[in-house]
């Protein structure tokens, strides 16, 4: 909708002027009053003194300078799984009977990383969960 504001002519959006009419129960001409006033077209007296009041006790500026609350994360404690263990450290000694240089188990229950030939190889072992029924 275009509104002609003394010579001025504003396009106002016929959706805010739809939303405005319907929650708050009011007229074309009202609500087109209320976008005028919020969008700094027209000044209404009521608006100007909240403002004013707001500044004054500093609403705005602790709202925005409020700061998320950081959760401490719990420390994450790893179940023990010795079969996996158990697999890593064989596959480990077995790695030895190879001509492998820098053979290290980074994770005792996942992962062995090696060097072989000047070629870097990492063993990750996953066990994957059973299907659910």
């Amino acid at each position: 909708m275009t509104y002609k504001l003394d010579s001025k002519s504003i396009h106002i959006p016929d959706a805010d002027l739809e939303r405005t009419m319907k929650t708050l129960n009011i007229s074309k001409a009202e609500a087109i009053q209320v976008w005028l006033e919020d969008e700094g077209y027209l000044i209404n007296d009521e608006q100007e003194a909240l403002e004013k009041k707001a500044k004054q006790t500093r609403v705005t500026a602790t709202i925005h300078q409020a700061k998320a609350t950081t959760k401490t994360q719990r420390e994450r404690v790893h179940k023990e799984d010795p079969i996996k263990e158990q697999l890593i450290a064989a596959v480990a000694n077995c790695l030895g009977n190879f001509d492998c240089s820098h053979l290290s188990i980074t994770n005792k229950s996942k992962t062995i990383e090696f060097t072989i030939d000047d070629d870097n190889y990492e063993f990750n072992l996953i066990r994957h969960r059973k299907p659910k029924k």
